[in-house]
């Protein structure tokens, strides 16, 4: 009884899918209608050039009728339509206007040869413009970072732009310099970072782009130590400054990279007398070197005494 209704359900469900493969296959053959979005990109419009509230439409609907299987293309592989307003913009102010006639052509351009173009929404592309003041400000970034263990930041976060063109009316213009980045806050940071970043545009303006690159590097650190004599400075005429001990060990922080670039002739020790000071003066340390992030001397004060 088993074997017979296993059988059974075999059979239905080889003739289903006989079924379907004849439905798929004229489906794919026979000739209809479909539906189809079309993505666009606007180009040629100049910075200062601002729209309208209506605004541009980024997507068109169109429909097709062709075969099934060359309909199936274009859900596959969505259609992008490009058009360039230079043409479309004259003076300060107007309107933009694509008409039906221009949109079937650039549609049609994009189509298979055996497709027949049969509608579009809209039929026209109509928005006005008009144009805006500019003014170039600095960007900045907006984060808080905190780095991994043994971890140090290699320079300052950079960003892909440090100035833009900002657009707006004069009086709200007037009032701005600075461009911000998104806060971010990101901790635990190891090597390179790099992300993009929306900038945070004041209302009622805009900028020719919306977005920054923002990267960090950072590598690694190790400390290298160095046994330094101690320069006295500033004793009294007719006076020597002796100091004990004489010399001190220095320690720096440097990054793996750049471990060979420091060495000792980077480094000054000092002690500046000080007449309020009766028995001990404070060690400083000067350096230039840029790969030198930190620097501290042991012992940090020293005794002294004057001799004539």
């Amino acid at each position: 009884m088993r074997n017979i209704r296993l059988g059974d359900v075999l059979r239905f469900l080889l003739f289903v899918g006989l079924a379907a493969a004849v439905w798929y296959g004229h489906a794919m053959h026979s000739v209809r209608n479909t539906r189809v979005p079309v993505s666009i990109q606007y180009t040629g419009k100049p910075g200062n050039i601002g729209i309208g509230d209506a605004g541009l439409p980024d997507t068109i609907m169109i429909e097709v009728r062709d075969a099934g299987s060359r309909l199936n293309t274009y859900h596959r592989e969505p259609l992008r339509l490009t058009i360039d307003l230079h043409s479309y913009i004259h003076g300060e102010k107007g309107t933009i206007h694509v008409p039906s006639d221009a949109l079937r052509r650039s549609i049609s351009d994009i189509l298979q040869g055996t497709s027949s173009l049969i509608s579009i929404q809209p039929e026209e592309i109509r928005c006005s413009y008009f144009t805006e003041q500019e003014k170039t400000v600095a960007v900045v970034f907006d984060g808080e970072l905190s780095l991994a263990d043994e971890y140090q930041m290699v320079g300052a976060p950079t960003l892909s732009r440090n100035k833009i063109k900002l657009y707006g009316q004069d009086k709200a213009l007037a009032a701005v310099d600075t461009i911000f980045t998104e806060h971010v806050v990101w901790d635990e940071i190891c090597d390179t970072l790099s992300q993009t970043l929306r900038l945070a545009v004041p209302r009622g303006m805009r900028t020719e782009t919306d977005s920054v690159t923002v990267t960090i590097i950072s590598e690694r650190f190790t400390e290298k130590k160095f046994l330094l004599p101690i320069q006295a400075k500033d004793a009294p005429s007719g006076y020597r400054l002796r100091l004990f001990p004489k010399e001190v060990e220095v320690s720096v922080r440097v990054g793996m990279s750049h471990f060979a670039q420091v060495q000792p002739e980077d480094i000054k020790v000092v002690c500046v007398y000080e007449p309020d000071r009766t028995d001990k003066l404070d060690v400083e340390l000067h350096y230039s070197n840029p790969y030198i992030t930190s620097a501290w001397a042991y012992p940090g004060v020293v005794e002294f005494i004057l001799e004539q």
